[in-house]
């Protein structure tokens, strides 16, 4: 398959997302963004200090926005924020501007990835933090499946293991 000029990684968060996201575009010599660093770099503050002082509503709208802008760049790799598919606007944009790649991962490999990340994760702020997981992943996982152009699962992989399955997707 010929390399499509826009990419856009889906999925959970501990999925892999930003540091698949950054080998990719490394490789293909395309710009990278993550939303979330757009959003901070934008905002000057971190995403749970938008949460905290906007809610997840104005979060979201803040996030349709820069998918908005970001997924009309090109070439481009963008790695979208975990929740980025409950919003229609968004799983619109992506599935007509680009091909979607849907980072997999199971429930136990997202509570490991995320144990050291918390506090960047407002979601996560729960005494809970599997029981929040297990609910995002039955709202989402569904999302994720509906909008992906190809899956790749994570779970005990490497970023390198990863690139070498996209590299035979992809001419890279």
């Amino acid at each position: 398959m010929e390399t499509p000029r826009r990419i856009f990684l889906i999925g959970p968060m501990g999925a892999g997302k930003s540091s698949i996201g950054r080998e990719l575009a490394r490789r293909l010599g395309y710009p990278f963004q993550d939303t979330d660093d757009y959003l901070r770099e934008r905002t000057g503050v971190d995403i749970a200090t938008i949460f905290d002082f906007e809610g997840e509503e104005g979060f979201r709208e803040r996030e349709r926005k820069a998918v908005a802008e970001l997924t009309q760049l090109e070439p481009l790799v963008l790695a979208t924020g975990g929740g980025t598919v409950v919003t229609a606007e968004n799983r619109r944009l992506l599935a007509e501007r680009g091909y979607v790649i849907y980072l997999r991962t199971s429930l136990d490999f997202q509570l490991r990835r995320t144990r050291q990340s918390r506090h960047d994760r407002p979601l996560l702020q729960t005494e809970d933090p599997e029981a929040k997981l297990r609910e995002l992943a039955e709202e989402r996982e569904p999302l994720y499946r509906e909008l992906a152009d190809f899956v790749v699962d994570t779970d005990d992989q490497s970023v390198k293991q990863v690139m070498r399955r996209l590299a035979t997707e992809f001419e890279i």
